[in-house]
């Protein structure tokens, strides 16, 4: 049986990495409006995507203007 501080660690990673997948869906892949909505950093919600390996969208196309 794993002991209860791999289990709380193991609970809250896997809430963070739920929550941020979460926000993740609502913006639309957009990784600054989810930290903005998480009331995080921008490059701190990066490290924990990676480090939490959360399955983000990937993120949204960026417009290209045309020579006009």
């Amino acid at each position: 049986m794993a002991s209860q501080t791999a289990g709380y660690h193991g609970a809250v990673s896997e809430f963070k990495r739920r929550l941020i997948e979460s926000t993740l869906h609502q913006a639309r892949g957009n990784r600054t409006h989810a930290a903005r909505a998480l009331g995080l950093q921008r490059t701190y919600l990066l490290r924990l995507i990676r480090d939490l390996g959360v399955a983000a969208p990937p993120p949204p196309q960026r417009r290209r203007r045309s020579a006009a």
